[in-house]
């Protein structure tokens, strides 16, 4: 992947993620009842951006756990699937929670197809938010995030490659050719 531009700095990163924990409080009328779950790989240090948030703006620490979608993409076979182990860990009964799935990437809807579906295997819960950092538009599948750090417009050629520290050792948002 050759990079073309960065579109988000970490100081922007940053930003992005206080706005989306500023909107989730103030549309959940707090966060007394929210369970946050980070999408494995980028979604899980994302959620933790969050879940700090939270507790440095509100002084309440909430709910944090991971979904691991492997077992609920529909690009692979049952065969594929059957050999994967799936890692997810949920830290709290979601069944009267508002669970809030957090990714770094809104492009087709086919991770929060899976991400739903992975919520719903464990139990259903009250209500289910998505936020995400980057949306680039382009959906295949009808959803739409609740909570958006920027909305960055790709051609179908491009990629949009989020680098966090945890993961990659720089932490940025940038756009890439797809060769």
């Amino acid at each position: 992947m050759k990079q073309k531009a960065q579109i988000m700095d970490a100081t922007a990163l940053s930003r992005a993620m206080a706005r989306i924990t500023h909107e989730i409080i103030e549309r959940n009328q707090g966060v007394g009842n929210i369970c946050l779950l980070g999408v494995k790989r980028r979604g899980i240090p994302l959620a933790a951006m969050l879940a700090e948030n939270i507790k440095r703006f509100e002084g309440v620490e909430v709910p944090l756990g991971h979904l691991d979608i492997t077992k609920h993409r529909d690009d692979l076979t049952e065969q594929e699937k059957s050999g994967m182990a799936a890692e997810c860990h949920i830290p709290c009964d979601i069944r009267e929670r508002t669970v809030i799935i957090v990714d770094d990437v809104m492009y087709t809807g086919r991770t929060a197809r899976a991400a739903l579906e992975a919520v719903f295997a464990f139990a259903r819960p009250q209500a289910v938010q998505l936020a995400v950092l980057v949306d680039r538009g382009h959906r295949e599948l009808p959803f739409r995030p609740d909570y958006v750090g920027k909305n960055v417009p790709t051609a179908r050629s491009e990629e949009v490659s989020v680098r966090l520290e945890e993961i990659d050792g720089e932490t940025g948002v940038y756009i890439c050719d797809a060769d």
